[in-house]
């Protein structure tokens, strides 16, 4: 079994976790260490996001 089949990731259709990769890469998020994480994932996308675009502002503010 490879590494990649130890790892989680979110099936953007089915919006259901997946153990290994098993959907086509254009329908799934990851990877991610455990299934909860995977059930998650938009969550995680959500702070993500928010976090980055804090960064962002703060460096366009910074020049």
């Amino acid at each position: 079994m490879s590494n990649n089949n130890k790892q989680w990731y979110f099936n953007t259709v089915t919006e259901q976790p997946e153990l290994g990769p098993q959907s086509p890469i254009n329908q799934r998020m990851g990877p991610y260490a455990s299934e909860e994480d995977a059930r998650n994932a938009w969550k995680i996308v959500a702070q993500r996001n928010k976090e980055w675009e804090e960064q962002d502002t703060k460096w366009k503010n910074a020049k």
